[in-house]
């Protein structure tokens, strides 16, 4: 349509922020933005992962195969990664994906010496670059604590006496598309904003115990009684799950209309739980920095004649015409 533009201006509101959790509101924009941020934080933003193993000696009771892909869960940190090389678009080691550019040397050579059990953990994996290093879980509160194995990291295999285990293994650069080891989140989730409207004049030709009857319908408490004017109010509209349970129990009381509830179709609540390989803010920033190069690259020309052949309206779209 002559004259109309699609452009938008997206806006962001943090409500709650730590290094692994991030929640906030994203308003102003469609679902397809919002899905496309979302899948670029899962599967796009690059973290560095152990992708290459090499076991000198393991008489450990887990084989090799075991042993490397634990090792390629672990997270490692990784503020750097954004600026490091892909291994195989490394022009310093030609693609070999062994060079300071492009990858981490790790090592790791433990060997149980007592009759107690020994816990081999990310701990014992020393880092050839102080940047990266296995992300660490400990709480602070259990820093005092005089436990020290609660302090020992993520266990990769148990050893008795005289067993050991010795490798060197090679952290790359990668996508969570490519492996899961290499996605920064955990978890990932949106939903649209719901909004809520009680009719009033229908609520009040209701009698208490109903009034109680219909709350407590509801599966998540989104609805609540005032004690003193026995009014229903709404006390979390964002704990509503979309199931309708209240609707179908006002119209089962012969009160169809009583509540309408509709999903704001530009307006998103965002939670963001990360791996602990990047911070949860920094994930969302990497991830907006990833799709903006992304949209730009398939950006077409305002008098590009063969993409708009291509790509028809799409074209038109994408540059706000």
């Amino acid at each position: 349509m002559e004259g109309v533009s699609y452009a938008r201006m997206p806006r962001v509101k943090i409500r709650e922020l730590k290094d692994d959790y991030a929640k906030f509101e994203l308003r102003d924009t469609d679902a397809s933005i919002a899905n496309a941020l979302r899948r670029v934080m899962i599967a796009e933003v690059p973290t560095i992962a152990i992708d290459l193993v090499e076991i000198e000696t393991n008489s450990s009771v887990l084989n090799d195969e075991f042993l490397a892909h634990r090792l390629g869960l672990i997270p490692l940190t990784s503020d750097r990664a954004m600026s490091m090389r892909f291994s195989r678009d490394c022009d310093a080691c030609d693609g070999d994906g062994q060079c300071e550019f492009c990858s981490v040397e790790f090592h790791l050579r433990v060997k149980c010496m007592t009759d107690q059990t020994l816990d081999v953990t990310s701990k014992d994996l020393i880092s050839s670059d102080h940047t990266v290093t296995p992300v660490d879980f400990n709480d602070s509160s259990l820093i005092e604590s005089s436990d020290i194995n609660t302090n020992r990291g993520i266990i990769i295999v148990k050893l008795r006496r005289g067993q050991e285990l010795k490798l060197r293994a090679i952290a790359r650069k990668g996508i969570g598309k490519d492996h899961a080891k290499w996605s920064p989140a955990a978890t990932v989730t949106f939903m649209y904003e719901p909004e809520i409207h009680i009719n009033e004049d229908l609520m009040e030709s209701l009698t208490l115990e109903e009034k109680k009857e219909w709350v407590e319908s509801s599966p998540t408490r989104v609805f609540d009684i005032d004690p003193v004017t026995q009014e229903v109010l709404v006390i979390d509209p964002e704990a509503y799950t979309y199931d309708d349970e209240v609707i179908k129990k006002a119209e089962a009381m012969g009160k169809p209309g009583l509540v309408e509830i509709n999903a704001k179709q530009d307006s998103f609540i965002f939670t963001v739980e990360s791996t602990g390989a990047v911070k949860a803010s920094q994930l969302v920033l990497n991830a907006i920095e990833i799709l903006k190069t992304k949209l730009d690259a398939v950006r077409l020309s305002e008098d590009t004649v063969e993409a708009d052949d291509q790509f028809g309206e799409l074209g038109a779209h994408l540059r706000g015409g």
